[in-house]
């Protein structure tokens, strides 16, 4: 089924190759040796990573899968150096990590809103044949080539910027939380694994504040290993300030349930443990007070916890105080700025990378056939009468 929340996107990249420099030699009324007047080359563009808020997915780029900047033009007679190549630029959501496709190499983070990072390098433009003018080589017939050019498939991997994120089994009522608290409209069904990508939710908090939640497709035991949905969707949960954790109150054992979740968590990155963390007893409107007040005593300790009902209402006020306090408290904020800082990507495995895109090749191999040509334009070494 074709969704339009692309998170992960192959591409081929290619920067330009630098311009030659001229060898050309001036000549002109009344000046029989001018001598050497080659311009040089101009610079190659860059292929360059731009953040941009006003994009979520990677979807713009699904179809635009060759990006290619600019050749820098050749130098000129009369030290006229030649044109920049134009660079490519990529805008990507803020939250973007780019991986070499061929070695799984871990290469940037774009994490701001305006922050540009450089992916390949245009070539450099060759030296014109004026800068190797020495006393004893007054007229050399030389000129540099240009650097050649840059060229990498590149995995571009979207972890999404979120305030909360939902974490929690199937079925434990993580849309439905984001539907009554938000004016997203994700699938709600009865059956588990209804949502198959994530989604975001603007909350309304009061004096006109708001933040930003996350709903993330439902985890299973073992999931830190690859099973249900595995992998592909925990990265999302790296980037949230805060953590809820949704365990519907209908649940054998609570307590259970949420170390299972805190131990896949803990599996796939170790540094979410120091991530603020609350949890959510959900479906409360099947339970009376006192069924309530009987599972108050088997909640695990350490941990705030929230009753609350999406149908209902029940606790959904409550619940955002709670949220609205531990997003601000001191000990969040110290904790979100070290995992910034601290923060650590790890290479990719390149076997499972071309795994995920084995049916997704096509599109990305129709690279364009250049003309490497290198050797100097005859007309350079010409000499030309100026009227």
């Amino acid at each position: 089924m074709e969704t339009n929340f692309i998170d992960y996107v192959k591409i081929y990249c290619r920067s330009g190759k630098g311009g030659r420099g001229s060898a050309h030699m001036h000549r002109a009324k009344y000046m029989p040796k001018g001598g050497p007047d080659g311009g040089n080359g101009g610079n190659g563009g860059s292929v360059i990573l731009r953040g941009n808020r006003n994009y979520w997915t990677l979807l713009h780029l699904r179809y635009d899968r060759h990006a290619y900047a600019e050749h820098g033009a050749n130098g000129g007679k009369n030290k006229s150096t030649g044109q920049k190549g134009a660079d490519k630029i990529l805008d990507v959501p803020c939250g973007t990590v780019a991986y070499n496709a061929e070695t799984g190499e871990y290469i940037c983070d774009v994490t701001d809103h305006g922050q540009e990072v450089v992916l390949l390098k245009g070539g450099k433009g060759g030296l014109g044949n004026f800068n190797f003018c020495t006393p004893t080589n007054q007229a050399p017939r030389y000129a540099q080539p240009g650097e050649p050019m840059q060229e990498m498939e590149v995995i571009l991997e979207l972890k999404l910027l979120a305030d909360v994120g939902l974490v929690g089994f199937p079925n434990a009522g993580k849309s439905t939380l984001v539907s009554s608290l938000s004016s997203a409209k994700p699938k709600i069904a009865n059956y588990p694994f209804t949502t198959l990508e994530p989604s975001l939710g603007i909350v309304s908090y009061r004096d006109g504040k708001s933040f930003v939640m996350a709903d993330i497709p439902g985890i299973i035991e073992g999931a830190s290993q690859g099973k249900g949905l595995g992998l592909r969707f925990l990265r999302h949960i790296e980037r949230n300030s805060l953590l809820l954790f949704m365990v519907p109150g209908d649940t054998d054992d609570i307590k259970r349930e949420y170390d299972i979740l805190l131990n896949e968590l803990t599996t796939f990155n170790p540094e979410l443990l120091d991530k603020g963390k609350v949890l959510a007893v959900t479906k409360c409107d099947l339970l009376d007070d006192e069924l309530i007040d009987m599972l108050k005593a088997t909640l695990p300790q350490g941990i705030r916890t929230v009753f609350i009902s999406a149908v209902t209402g029940f606790g959904l006020d409550e619940l955002k105080d709670v949220l609205w306090e531990e997003m601000n408290s001191e000990s969040n904020k110290i904790a979100a700025i070290a995992t910034q800082e601290s923060i650590v990507h790890h290479d990719k495995d390149y076997l499972k990378l071309r795994e995920d895109f084995a049916d997704d090749e096509e599109g990305t191999d129709d690279y364009e056939e250049e003309d490497f040509e290198d050797i100097e334009d005859l007309e350079d070494f010409e000499y030309e009468e100026d009227e």
